[in-house]
């Protein structure tokens, strides 16, 4: 299950813990999901974690196959 985080130092990027990849960074933008990048340096006092719902709209959690399907279709 996908945990996501608010990050107090970097107030325009989620930061999500994937499991199988680990922290990923992505910016707070529609389809943001797929520029993760790995997140490094983090600091566990500036993260609070919230609802996976809070980042819908980037895409979080899917598969970059599967939007690659749904830009096909």
């Amino acid at each position: 299950m996908i945990k996501l985080y608010r990050n107090a130092a970097q107030p325009r990027h989620w930061v999500a813990n994937v499991p199988g990849e680990g922290w990923v960074a992505f910016p707070m933008r529609e389809n943001g999901w797929t520029d993760r990048h790995p997140a490094r340096g983090l600091d566990p006092m500036h993260l609070r974690e919230v609802p996976v719902s809070l980042a819908e709209n980037t895409g979080i959690g899917q598969r970059d196959h599967e939007l690659e399907f749904a830009d096909v279709a």
